[in-house]
């Protein structure tokens, strides 16, 4: 054991932990979730410390001596590599707007930077946590610039899996171009469409949502790296705030910009409100579309059972045969996640006062569970489900062939009052639109075949237009 101290006390601890007392407080103070911090988050926070030694290195070399930079930068390489990411222990939610996990990361990085140099854990003469790791820094400006460093990652692979899913869609599109059926509002018979215009309209709402994402995760790009304690700026000199912007965009390979308003940039957090919005609408047209292929799945003897779903597992422990769509349902139980983080989140947003938004771990917490599990699910809904949907033609066109639904094609050739009787007595009887048709000699039936044809009942425009009695 070793001994550290604050301004608290003094608390013993274990020697061979890379943090400090700070962060056993947070740990004794905070155990509310039992999980830890996002491996993304921890290495976005290993990035911020790396640029913003690199910065002071630059800016105010005086204060930051050479050696102890070196070793500063070493130790912060190393957890964006993925070592020592076992000593980041603090829960995910907690008080202090993040200290806890500011203090976690600066505790780690300054014993490792210790160890380097030969010293001790615990000799922060040496190495200090607040002096060295934190300077030109508050937890108000690293953590909210972490935070977005990790949600940029994250959307980027949301939208990568997204537009994966999509050309899974297209695929499927194209390969069910042919596949007439019957179209559905209410729940009900309404005209035809083929499958394949309904997969096409998935790839459709899919590559919305990724373009809608994508949008949103571009405002992260600016941060407030140098506002330090309420966007004042205050410790940090402003070629330091120029410097720290370019070390973390190098570090990252991308763009980030300093904020034009710090103490904006500092007071609110509308943009991961911005961002979760944008996932729980994706997480909404998601389970839409995983509610159409359990009920297009559903059967198979009586249900629609127009296309199959792959068998991915036994569907119950007590009825022989069953199979369940068990993944489109796994995406609807991710989208009631992600709806529901949204409206944490909006709450937290809205919770700032002043110079912080004291609530930002929840946010951050949610925001990265909710990139996260939806990644994973859309994976998953396109390996697992999407890429091995066939379809049951036959069935299709039987339910087709049986609906009243197609007597709307008709209704131009033979007005709408005979449709209607038309429509009724295929309810009443049973038989077949086309064969009432063909019984009371309404319309030929090269003509009829034309018109009900899948190429003309499922594009804009009048079906079998050529036999049309009036001009149009």
């Amino acid at each position: 054991m070793r001994l550290e101290h604050d301004f608290l006390g003094e608390m013993q601890i274990p020697d061979d932990v890379y943090y400090g007392v700070q962060t056993l407080r947070a740990v004794n103070n905070f155990k509310i979730t039992g999980h830890k911090l996002d491996p993304d988050f921890i290495v976005a926070l290993a990035i911020v410390k790396k640029a913003a030694v690199i910065a002071n290195m630059k800016t105010i070399a005086g204060c930051m001596p050479e050696q102890v930079g070196e070793a500063v930068k070493q130790a912060a390489s190393e957890i964006i590599d993925g070592k020592l990411h076992d000593q980041f222990v603090v829960d995910a939610i907690q008080g202090g707007a993040g200290t806890s996990m500011n203090m976690n990361v600066n505790e780690v990085i300054a014993n490792r930077a210790i160890e380097i140099l030969g010293g001790q854990k615990g000799n922060y003469e040496l190495v200090s946590p607040n002096n060295h790791i934190n300077m030109s820094q508050s937890t108000n400006d690293a953590l909210p610039t972490a935070i977005r460093i990790t949600a940029v990652r994250k959307g980027r692979y949301l939208v990568q899996q997204l537009n994966d899913l999509a050309d899974a869609f297209d695929a499927k599109g194209e390969e069910f171009r042919r596949v007439l059926k019957m179209g559905r509002t209410h729940l009900q018979d309404a005209v035809p469409i083929t499958l394949g215009q309904e997969f096409k309209a998935y790839a459709a709402a899919t590559r919305r949502s990724a373009k809608r994402i994508k949008r949103s995760v571009e405002s992260l790009y600016t941060i407030n790296m140098g506002a330090t304690a309420v966007g004042t700026g205050i410790n940090a000199e402003p070629t330091y705030i120029e410097e720290v912007a370019r070390q973390i965009s190098k570090l990252t390979d991308e763009t980030f910009i300093s904020a034009p308003d710090l103490v904006d940039a500092t007071q609110n957090i509308d943009d991961l409100s911005d961002v979760s919005s944008s996932l729980k609408v994706c997480a909404l047209a998601l389970s839409k579309i995983c509610n159409d292929l359990r009920l297009m799945a559903g059967g198979p003897k009586c249900g629609l059972f127009e296309i199959n779903l792959p068998p991915m597992q036994p569907g119950s422990s007590i009825m022989p045969g069953k199979v369940n769509p068990v993944i489109p349902e796994t995406v609807n139980q991710t989208a009631f996640l992600v709806v529901g983080n949204d409206q944490a989140i909006a709450m937290a947003v809205e919770a700032g006062q002043f110079e912080l938004n004291v609530m930002e771990p929840v946010v951050a917490y949610l925001l990265f569970n909710s990139m996260t599990f939806l990644a994973n699910a859309v994976n998953t809904l396109n390996n697992k489900c999407v890429k091995g949907i066939t379809a049951n033609m036959d069935r299709c066109h039987e339910m087709v062939d049986n609906s009243i639904g197609i007597i709307t094609a008709l209704t131009p050739h033979i007005g709408y009052e005979q449709s209607s009787a038309v429509a009724r007595e295929a309810l009443k009887t049973g038989k077949p639109i086309k064969k009432i048709i063909q019984d009371k000699g309404l319309l030929p039936v090269d003509e009829m075949n034309v018109i009900l044809s899948p190429e003309e009942m499922t594009k804009p425009g009048i079906a079998g237009k050529q036999f049309l009695k009036c001009k149009v």
